[in-house]
């Protein structure tokens, strides 16, 4: 397995440890990690902070230039919040652990140059099928529904 993929995984189950929604992001830069996140609206009581928003606040303030140097891995496909943000900054490129559970703005984030590859890993789909299954008013508010 991509150990990036792996890192944003671990990312999730914390999350999902602490009560919170199993999401996870990791930022890499030049073949390293530079900011790791999970969602944690819930532990936080935060309007904002999903996986991919809580690894880039953890990444520090960069350069546009950084930015553009980056892949940003997630285990969930990005919301509208997250993929504007990876638009704002100018990340190329991006690896989704899954999308079979939640689709978000794929199409939009390729039209603006985003390249983006798909893991279809079991691994995530699970997570948020159990967490789905067993937390749906949560996962509603999530995604905004």
């Amino acid at each position: 397995m991509d150990p990036f993929l792996q890192a944003a995984i671990e990312e999730a189950e914390q999350g999902l440890a602490e009560g919170g929604i199993p999401i996870g992001s990791v930022l890499v830069h030049a073949g390293g990690i530079v900011g790791r996140g999970h969602n944690r609206r819930v532990q936080q009581g935060s309007s904002i902070l999903h996986g991919e928003m809580d690894a880039l606040e953890n990444a520090g303030r960069r350069s546009a230039a950084f930015y553009q140097g980056c892949t940003l891995y997630t285990t969930l496909s990005p919301c509208a919040m997250c993929s504007g943000a990876i638009v704002l900054y100018g990340i190329p490129r991006l690896v989704i652990g899954e999308h079979d559970t939640f689709m978000g703005e794929e199409s939009w984030l390729q039209e603006r140059g985003v390249e983006i590859t798909v893991a279809n890993d079991v691994r995530c789909i699970e997570l948020m099928r159990a967490f789905i299954r067993d937390r749906p008013h949560l996962w509603a508010e999530d995604i905004g529904t």
